[in-house]
């Protein structure tokens, strides 16, 4: 996640933050994801795509490859389609997140281990415990918090009938 930018307005009045994440997938259609945990309870984690808020004016492709390149290093991608959009609202380090997210598909033809992200916010600093690739069967098996929820099932349809031909809108997540 990026530091907080200026909260927008949407027609029903509700606060939010646009957001851009990233299915980055590699050759061997493994998933590449971030382990995050709560500042201030870091036995707190969860597993997450790459992304963050859009800064200034720039698009969502524009912060998609932004928070790729920040959060990962990975700079060989193939921006693909737009999968998924969902609304999101959870608390996070002393706040409330509500967040527009689209997730965009990415490939990479890297395989070998991440290198270390280049330029992590402090939030990302005191919140980020590393990251790592899973394939579909490793995600369907896990027992740890993954978001979005349905991430293991999204993926594995991804994998088996290829992208949508129109971004499927998720359920909202409100933690």
């Amino acid at each position: 996640m990026r530091g907080a930018e200026p909260d927008e307005v949407e027609p029903r009045g509700a606060r939010f933050r646009r957001v851009a994440r990233v299915v980055l997938l590699d050759p061997d259609d493994r998933i590449l994801l971030l382990h995050g945990y709560e500042p201030e309870d870091p036995a707190r984690t969860w597993w997450f795509t790459p992304g963050g808020g859009l800064e200034g004016a720039e698009t969502r492709e524009e912060a998609a490859l932004r928070e790729l390149v920040e959060e990962t290093g990975i700079t060989d991608i193939d921006l693909g389609p737009v999968l998924w959009t969902r609304y999101c609202s959870f608390p996070f380090d002393g706040r409330r997140w509500d967040q527009d997210e689209w997730y965009y598909l990415a490939r990479t033809r890297r395989t070998e281990p991440t290198p270390r992200p280049r330029a992590l916010t402090d939030l990302e600093n005191r919140s980020l415990a590393g990251l790592r690739w899973w394939t579909s069967a490793e995600l369907s098996a896990a027992r740890e918090t993954v978001y979005p929820t349905r991430l293991a099932e999204l993926l594995r349809t991804l994998l088996d009938e290829g992208p949508p031909s129109a971004p499927v809108v998720l359920a909202p997540e409100i933690v």
